[in-house]
């Protein structure tokens, strides 16, 4: 009985999984459609077709963190309690291996 769930379960997945990918392959078609559609229309009444362009500068990316820094809040101030500096330990360096 559990075998037969099993299968029915695995079935059922296959078939969502299936028509998932149908639904995103309709889409994209529908999509690459409605573009052709756009671009016909474009080359029928003469018009130039733009191509489908995302722009992106880093450097806006770069200013924007730039210009934030000096807004910038100073760090934390270190916490007072029992960790004091005499606690700490330092690494012992070992010599490099030959």
């Amino acid at each position: 009985m559990m075998s037969l769930f099993s299968f029915v379960l695995r079935v059922l997945l296959l078939v969502a999984g299936l028509v998932f990918a149908l639904s995103l392959a309709v889409a994209a078609v529908l999509v690459l459609l409605l573009w052709g559609l756009r671009a016909l229309w474009a080359k029928l009444t003469g018009q130039t077709v733009s191509p489908f362009v995302m722009r992106i500068d880093p450097r806006s990316g770069f200013g924007r963190v730039c210009r934030s820094g000096a807004a910038a809040t100073p760090p934390p101030a270190p916490a007072t309690g029992s960790a004091t500096l005499h606690d700490v330990t330092d690494v012992e360096p070992k010599p490099p291996r030959t």
